[in-house]
């Protein structure tokens, strides 16, 4: 029976005390890698700490830092290497402030780069070479299928999440000569804490039950229901494996067959 084994691998996670990173986490840890957790809540951490533990026999370390302020981020940086040079990086972070394009100001964009994109490309920089030395690294980052069909009222995320794309292609080539392989992935709507809050402040404005607010957002989907934070996971740990070697420079689409474009 194929089997995903991450035994003897470390696991770097970020926006991973909650939500898809967290999904992300723990997969990985049933997987058998060791895991560095990051998030900005040093309670939020603990008890995804303590989840983790309850499903896996591995090393769940963690690191409070907010990855938009540089200090935090270059601090984090040092911290993962105190631990060990990560095998496998995945980068996830919330969402840039939502808006139409004329709403933004120049300091919108500006914060939606420092969230998104900045510290994707920094901690990238700093964990490469401990990647090459092993010849072997996987980088994952999450973005979002609003890069292949931008979706209305977040044009920050729209914009800016395409440059995650980009890096993607050029660290594929860059990089898979060397052992490492590097991917991005796009989620549809996954059913996380910030999502459950969206449906219930729309059951609100439009008189409906949490239910019922939850069955709009999947009913454009042709699988009928969201995704699970695991569900990004299992990919996750498949691109993670020597079972995924062979894939690099992907933007993989894991939305339930949402996205209406061919390529």
């Amino acid at each position: 029976m194929i089997k995903i084994d991450l035994s003897g691998r470390l696991a770097f996670t970020t926006a991973s005390s909650k939500g898809i990173g967290f999904g992300v986490a723990k997969v990985l840890a049933i997987a058998g890698a060791d895991v560095i957790l990051l998030s900005r809540n040093k309670d939020n951490l603990e008890k995804a700490k303590e989840k983790i533990k309850e499903v896996a026999d591995v090393n769940v370390s963690y690191i409070v830092a907010d990855l938009t302020k540089r200090e935090d981020l270059a601090r984090a940086v040092r911290e993962v290497k105190d631990i060990g040079d990560p095998d496998i990086f995945f980068y996830s972070t919330g969402g840039p402030k939502p808006g139409y394009f004329m709403e933004m100001t120049m300091e919108d964009w500006e914060k939606a780069v420092d969230l998104l994109l900045y510290p994707a490309v920094y901690i990238t920089k700093e964990l490469v070479p401990g990647m090459e030395r092993k010849k072997f690294g996987r980088i994952i980052y999450l973005t979002s299928v609003a890069i292949k069909e931008p979706i209305p009222n977040i044009a920050l995320s729209n914009v800016v999440r395409i440059s995650l794309a980009g890096l993607v292609r050029t660290l594929a080539k860059e990089l898979g000569p060397k052992g490492i392989t590097v991917n991005g992935i796009m989620p549809g709507i996954i059913e996380t804490g910030r999502v459950i809050q969206l449906a219930k402040d729309k059951a609100e404005r439009e008189g409906k039950t949490l239910e019922e607010a939850l069955k709009d957002y999947a009913s454009p989907i042709p699988l009928g229901r969201l995704g699970k934070p695991e569900e990004i996971g299992y990919l996750v740990a498949f691109l993670a494996s020597d079972l995924g070697s062979y894939i690099n420079g992907a933007m993989i689409p894991v939305d339930g067959g949402r996205l209406n474009s061919v390529f």
